[in-house]
């Protein structure tokens, strides 16, 4: 469980966030949703510790994380997996590789630990036998599945995905929007989407925080959205949508 009680953050003067609370639920998947320029992404930053709130506390479970020296958060860190938007993966590395690195880098695993946990997550998210190919090598949707399996390597209590269908096709983004709530519920990891993809939001949203101009102006689940009387959220889903029927 995360949660975060009243944040606000400025820059220059001019206020990005304002007076936000929510909590995200240990084993859902939990949706950050809004239009671009929303706030999302500094949100994101704060809760992770990249930026400091100037008002407001987060909490990871019971540890307020906001008032943790440099070292204890570096030890919370290390519970977190990321997913970054376009999967981020090392050009240069192999798919073994790239999902080993953060265990080489922050473990003391010995090296055949490390090939077996790596192997263990590359066939949990459905990678066989591209243990030697380069991230060219392989499609979008691949990239993706070894992206997820590098976040999951470290076994994170709490997992951060940026945009996770990013570039992808309707159906291979379904695909990965099952494996990442599959994941949370297999792991019981509190899972934060950060995304502006209705179909995802109408697959995986089981608990979302809908964010206009930095203000929370509503929250609910998959199940609500579509009933919801709140005009920001109102235009943005059916706009949403109807741009993504015309694109695809």
């Amino acid at each position: 469980m995360i949660r975060f009680n009243n944040i606000s953050k400025s820059f220059s003067g001019i206020e990005i966030l304002k007076d936000i609370s929510f909590v995200f639920e240990k084993g859902k998947t939990n949706l950050i949703i809004g239009k671009s320029g929303s706030g999302k992404s500094v949100l994101t930053k704060c809760i992770v510790g990249l930026l400091e709130p100037d008002i407001g506390d987060v909490y990871y479970d019971d540890i307020k994380f906001s008032n943790l020296k440099s070292k204890d958060k570096k030890s919370v860190r290390k519970q977190i997996g990321m997913l970054f938007q376009g999967s981020a993966l090392f050009d240069s590395l192999t798919v073994e590789e790239n999902v080993a690195f953060p265990l080489r880098m922050f473990t003391k695993m010995s090296e055949e630990e490390v090939i077996e946990r790596v192997n263990f997550c590359l066939n949990r998210v459905n990678i066989l036998n591209k243990n030697s190919l380069y991230p060219s090598e392989i499609s979008g949707g691949m990239q993706k599945r070894v992206a997820i399996a590098r976040a999951i390597s470290m076994k994170p209590k709490y997992l951060f995905c940026d945009e996770p269908n990013s570039g992808l096709d309707p159906v291979t983004a379904i695909v990965i929007d099952e494996l990442i709530q599959e994941l949370t519920k297999e792991y019981q990891m509190t899972t934060i989407v950060i995304t502006h993809d209705m179909n995802s939001v109408l697959e995986i949203g089981e608990n979302i925080l809908f964010i206009d101009g930095g203000v929370k102006k509503w929250e609910g689940n998959k199940e609500e959205i579509l009933d919801v009387k709140v005009k920001e959220l109102y235009d943005f889903v059916y706009v949403s949508k109807f741009l993504q029927k015309i694109n695809n």
